[in-house]
């Protein structure tokens, strides 16, 4: 079996790219690189470089022409910053729907019939329940949010009429690290902020701490990369198999952790002693979202594997790492 992952040059991505291979699986990368670094896909990985919006590039990945077409596609490639969405409306819908559309247009014509998307929980907006579920209404308030919805929209249409089997998957915070060589170089992701700041000898921040929650501060969902990824290869071996899935999936923890908690474990991880500077609050950030994770349980396995000091060490480590020898070689 040989799968496509875009933009498997990615944090997420090379993950679920040795995720994947881990599992005796073959593996095509497809990564303009905007984001994604080529350190971190191994030499022996077949990859090509392009994007998605480029059919020709999405042709060699999918093997288009050969008589050997890949499995299936696992499609995490997209312009995935919500803020900046906000910035760049044209830029993320071009990425992340025409994308996807012409994603599905080229796996129509290759053949390649089975598709898991990496959505976002930015497609529910700011809910209005203390848990997320699949049938929580979605109210996109972003650019990004509204493009992932999109997307999902777009693979629930042209499945019904050509057969496509597919699933997405919603989640939200990602952390961690699953290999000492792989990190998150998120310019906007709260753990990069965070361990870019002790490195350079800079104190982190706090945005609010005066929100209904139990210590003031945002309580987000947050999950081990690695525990990401092996849902993705769940999902796609279930496809394989013919098993039958729902059409989305929250990855979810079902109790989330607060930012003064995340910064608690980064103390006692690092041993770097530090206290956090407070500042205002950032305009619509909600106090809580945290979701359910049973439905995926039940039919992919999810788990939620690492405890917070887990999911810190693992990026501590894979973070001072980088600095000695960066991705981009």
């Amino acid at each position: 079996m040989r799968w496509c992952v875009t933009g498997g040059a990615g944090y997420i991505g090379s993950h679920v790219v040795r995720a994947l291979r881990d599992a005796g699986r073959e593996v095509v990368v497809l990564d303009d690189l905007s984001s994604g670094h080529r350190g971190f896909v191994h030499d022996d990985v077949s990859f090509v470089e392009g994007s998605v919006v480029d059919p020709a590039a999405v042709d060699a990945a999918l093997g288009a022409g050969s008589g050997d077409p890949v499995t299936g596609v696992v499609h995490l490639a997209g312009f995935k910053y919500a803020g900046v969405s906000v910035e760049r409306p044209l830029h993320t819908y071009t990425q992340n729907v025409t994308g996807m559309q012409v994603l599905l247009d080229r796996m129509l014509a290759a053949g390649v019939g089975r598709l898991v998307f990496s959505s976002s929980a930015a497609t529910f907006g700011t809910p209005d329940v203390d848990l997320v579920t699949e049938d929580t209404p979605t109210r996109p308030e972003s650019p990004y949010g509204e493009s992932k919805l999109i997307g999902e929209w777009l693979v629930r249409d042209v499945a019904r009429v050509t057969g496509l089997t597919h699933t997405s998957l919603r989640y939200f915070n990602v952390v961690g690290s699953g290999y000492p060589d792989l990190y998150d170089t998120s310019p906007h992701n709260l753990f990069p902020l965070v361990l870019k700041a002790l490195t350079e000898g800079r104190t982190p921040r706090v945005n609010g701490t005066d929100y209904p929650t139990p210590d003031g501060s945002c309580v987000r969902d947050y999950v081990h990369v690695q525990d990401l990824a092996l849902a993705h290869v769940a999902a796609a071996t279930a496809l394989e198999e013919g098993r039958a899935l729902q059409p989305v999936y929250n990855l979810g923890s079902g109790e989330g952790l607060s930012v003064l908690q995340i910064m608690d474990a980064v103390r006692r991880v690092t041993g770097v002693g530090f206290t956090p500077e407070i500042h205002d609050r950032r305009p619509g950030d909600p106090a809580r979202i945290v979701a359910s994770g049973e439905a995926a349980a039940r039919d992919l396995g999810w788990a939620n594997r690492h405890d917070v000091d887990a999911m810190v060490a693992s990026a501590w480590e894979a973070w001072q790492r980088a600095q000695a020898e960066p991705a981009d070689v």
